[in-house]
Parts: C-alpha cells; sequence; structure tokens
C-alpha cells in the first residue's frame, strides 16, 4: 500500500519539525520545502534527514512551488514557512508582506493549477487578533492585528478561505496561539528567558534585559499543538480552529517560574528595557479552542510550567555540552 504523501514548507522551523517526526509516526512519505542558501539550517532535523526528502523551492517564486507540487504530488501541503518574527515586521514590512499573505496565495495558486485534490493547512495567528475585541478570541472574534506580521496574517487566513469557497480546495487554518518548545529560536521572547535563565545560572551572563513584562499570552507546547494541524487534514470537511490552552501568563510569570527552577530571584537577574517593547503592543491573547475539543478531539496535553521546566532544562543542557567556556 503506498504511503501518503505530505509537504511541508517550513520544515526546518520549530513547528515543521515536530509535525516531521508526527507524520513520520503515522507512515507518511515527507517531504520538505527549503530555499536555496548559502547556509544550511537543518540543525532542526538532522536527527530525521535520512528519513525526509528535501525539495528546494520559494514561497517568492511562483514556478517553483509549481514545479514541487507536479514533482511530489502530495496528499496534504502543510503551509508553515514565514516571516514569524514579530518585531522583524516593523523593519522588513514589505518582504513579511510577500512571504506571509502574498507567499500563501502562491501555494494555493499553485494546487489549484497542479494538484486541486491535495488538502491544504495554512498556519494562521493569534497576532491576527491584536487589539482584541472579546476575551476570549474564537474563530468568530473579528480581527483587529498591530503589526506588519499580523496584517499580514490577516491576508493569508483569508485567502485561504476564498480559494476554499470559490474553488472548492479542502483549505483549513489553524489559528494557532503561542506554541513553544527548547527548538524556539532565541529571538522569541521563551527562549530568550529560558536560555537567559540558564546562562545566569552557569555564570556565563550577568543579567537578563526584557521589554514588556506585563504582556500576556495563551503559551503551549508546539508538540501538541502540530497535531491539531493534522487532525484538521482528516476531517470530512475543511474548516478554520483555534488552537489555544485557554490560560492566560504574563510574561513575568513565564520569568518567575524560569529562574525559580534553576533557584535564582529573578528581580536580581532581569533588566525591564524600555527600548525593547514593540511600537503597538498586543497586551492579551486568550484562546477558546473549544471548537477544536468538539469537532477534532484534541486538547493541549502539556502544561505552562511543564513547558516552561522543560525549555529551562534543555538550555542548561546546551550549554552544557557545548556552550562557550565560563568566565574565570
Amino acid at each position: 500500500m503506498a504511503r501518503r504523501v505530505a509537504l511541508i514548507t517550513g520544515i526546518t522551523g520549530q513547528d515543521g519539525s515536530y509535525l516531521a517526526e508526527l507524520l513520520l509516526e503515522k507512515g507518511y512519505r515527507v517531504v520538505g520545502m527549503v530555499r536555496r542558501s548559502s547556509a544550511e539550517n537543518f540543525y532542526r532535523i538532522e536527527h530525521i534527514r535520512d528519513r525526509i526528502e528535501l525539495e528546494q523551492a520559494d514561497l517568492l517564486d511562483q514556478y517553483s512551488l509549481i514545479d514541487v507540487l507536479k514533482r511530489v504530488r502530495p496528499e496534504e501541503v502543510y503551509n508553515l514557512a514565514a516571516m514569524s518574527f514579530v518585531p522583524t515586521s516593523w523593519s522588513q514590512p514589505v518582504l513579511t508582506t510577500e512571504f506571509d499573505a502574498v507567499g500563501v496565495t502562491r501555494v494555493l495558486e499553485a494546487i489549484r493549477l497542479t494538484n486541486p485534490e491535495a488538502r491544504f493547512y495554512q498556519a494562521s495567528s493569534s497576532e491576527m487578533f491584536g487589539k482584541v475585541r472579546e476575551v476570549p478570541q474564537r474563530e468568530t472574534t473579528p480581527f483587529h492585528p498591530r503589526s506588519p506580521y499580523g496584517v499580514a496574517k490577516v491576508y493569508g487566513h483569508h485567502i485561504t478561505v476564498n480559494y476554499r469557497e470559490s474553488y472548492g480546495l479542502f483549505a483549513c487554518s489553524g489559528i494557532l496561539f503561542n506554541h513553544e518548545s527548547p527548538r524556539r529560536g532565541k529571538e522569541f521572547v521563551t527562549r530568550k528567558v529560558t536560555d537567559g535563565a540558564a546562562r545566569i545560572k552557569l555564570g556565563l551572563a550577568a543579567d537578563l534585559r526584557l521589554g514588556n513584562l506585563n504582556a500576556h499570552r495563551d503559551w503551549g507546547f508546539a508538540g501538541d499543538y502540530v497535531r491539531a494541524m493534522w487532525l484538521m487534514l482528516q476531517q470530512e470537511e475543511p474548516d478554520d480552529y483555534v488552537i489555544a490552552t485557554g490560560e492566560s501568563h504574563s510574561v513575568q510569570e513565564l520569568v518567575e517560574l524560569a529562574f525559580a527552577h534553576v533557584g535564582l530571584d529573578w528581580r536580581q537577574c532581569v533588566v525591564e528595557d524600555p527600548s525593547l517593547i514593540r511600537p503597538a503592543e498586543v497586551d492579551t491573547l486568550l484562546g477558546d479552542w473549544s471548537y477544536a475539543r468538539e469537532k477534532l478531539g484534541w486538547k493541549p496535553e502539556v502544561s505552562f510550567a511543564q513547558l516552561v521546566q522543560m525549555m529551562v532544562d534543555s538550555d542548561l543542557a546546551l550549554l552544557r555540552d557545548s556552550g562557550p567556556p565560563r568566565p574565570r
């Protein structure tokens, strides 16, 4: 019996690596789409490189997307590639739009032209809610994005709905709230905090500089959230789903947990830096995931405290194994 084929854009990222592992466990042939680059950035998938295939294509190049879809003929396409760091979207708003808005259209158009039976997953974001109109946020909550990233994601979300309604594509969007893991990039606040706590504990840094400690987010574990992505494409009809934990935690709570886990008083280690505060802050994001529970049978399994401790322990291990020598 032939294996099902899945194509993952953004396979080298946090979500792409966890999704690839999940699909391999389920017996898929997994093909990852990567950009041509002078420097490979494959460390998150190094442990499965011999079990997956990599194809070169680019969200900025329509022909390359059409070509890879013709060759791979996937039954499922997961579009996880994006400019995903919100602060960068202010310094590179046009490029963010090309990847996170127009790039989604290019993928959908390539599917429409070459393989309209394929099922498509679009990575939408809780940042689309921005200046929230209601708490908690659900699938019907109006969007009010507060960053170029959020604006681009709103376009990507609506163009996915449009292709579903206009062309009958099986196209779903997962409105994922913040989800983290030890594979999260160090530019994100969660990993910045856990790496900072580990460095200070090991004597590799003296302090940690952070922006708005009062910002609240709904943080979950990326490994749980990719399971929801897969479940969306196994349904009889395509739809859009909020994926969240339903719990709100502040950056300060994140800091307190991380530093307490290594036996440090965060007040003696953390410096609030006004220059790190966003031009337009998103203060409170809290997701209502009841529709996903009802329709997909999905639920988060890793708690916020478990997630923070997992990330701190991973950063301690990484620094002990390969970190720079400690100052004398």
